[in-house]
């Protein structure tokens, strides 16, 4: 390392024409910059420079030297240029997890910042199991709910509001829940997540709060998968509003006991580091809460803070 700060010294010696003007713009003394510039000398084994009182001239030896320690200079300040702008600019290519739920809802989310920057591309990582984040190089992952623990970093993005559903067919069947005990009764479609399956945790009016221990007829760990089971009548399901709503204004699900609603489910934006994100991860992080705030059910979180 010590012989390419050597080297960047005589690029900047032959720069500036003088190891004085060199040493102004290095911020050292003069005489620093002759001892780098020497040792250079030593170290090589053969004389760089010409030195005399009016002036410094490279040597046969020195011009082919120079011209790497210059064409070295020249690629350490284009990758400064180039950290800078992935910095200041969403540039390069965006990496992004999601489970399949909500996948959906990125293609509109992220479409206006590509559009916006030629200079990004975009790559989705679709899948509902917790991939290894490090090995496929992912820049943002969307992850909901509980999260395990790792060494990336979270940042609550919103909050999407959960309601228990039905579709008509089956209520028309099973009869229409007036309240949260008649829930245990009815058939239930789950996320398989955890064994055995935590009880139902609903909350009321006045800071009222009701457990259900329903028994699963289906489990899946695919949100999708559980809104279009219980669009075709097989049980209830608990799906998130922003998820559902062409479903309810066609008819296809009706939302149950208006009155009682599980906890809201946080939903994280998790990054590989903490402190100054890259500027496509920002603008991508900034995307997605602007498309959140259009969709029905969801609070997004401003400003985004730590989980």
């Amino acid at each position: 390392m010590e012989q390419l700060k050597r080297m960047a010294v005589l690029a900047a010696v032959v720069e500036h024409r003088s190891m004085s003007a060199a040493a102004r713009a290095l911020g050292t003394t003069t005489s620093a910059v002759s001892q780098q510039v020497r040792q250079l000398e030593r170290d090589m084994g053969v004389t760089l420079l010409h030195r005399s009182t009016r002036r410094l001239q490279l040597t046969e030896a020195g011009e082919r030297f120079h011209a790497g320690c210059a064409a070295m200079v020249a690629a350490a300040r284009s990758a400064e240029q180039q950290l800078a702008q992935l910095r200041d600019a969403p540039l390069g290519e965006l990496r992004v997890a999601s489970p399949v739920g909500f996948a959906r809802h990125l293609g509109p989310a992220l479409a206006p910042l590509l559009a916006g920057n030629a200079g990004l591309s975009l790559h989705l990582q679709v899948d509902d199991a917790l991939i290894d984040l490090a090995e496929a190089r992912i820049d943002l992952a969307i992850r909901f709910g509980r999260l395990p623990d790792s060494s990336w970093v979270a940042q609550r993005l919103a909050e999407l509001d959960l309601a228990v559903c039905a579709a008509p067919a089956y209520l028309a069947q099973r009869g229409v829940p007036a309240n949260p005990q008649d829930l245990a009764g009815h058939e239930w479609l789950r996320v398989d997540q955890r064994h055995p399956m935590p009880p139902l945790e609903l909350l009321g009016p006045h800071g009222a709060a009701e457990r259900v221990r329903p028994r699963a007829r289906a489990t899946s760990n695919n949100q999708l998968s559980l809104q279009q089971l219980c669009e075709a009548g097989l049980g209830l399901a608990v799906l998130a509003l922003q998820d559902i709503e062409a479903s309810l204004q066609s008819g296809a699900l009706v939302t149950l006991l208006p009155d009682w609603r599980p906890a809201p489910l946080p939903m994280y934006a998790v990054t590989p580091q903490r402190g100054t994100q890259p500027a496509k991860v920002r603008h991508a992080i900034a995307a997605l809460q602007t498309y959140l705030l259009g969709l029905r059910g969801g609070r997004v979180l401003r400003p985004v803070g730590g989980a």
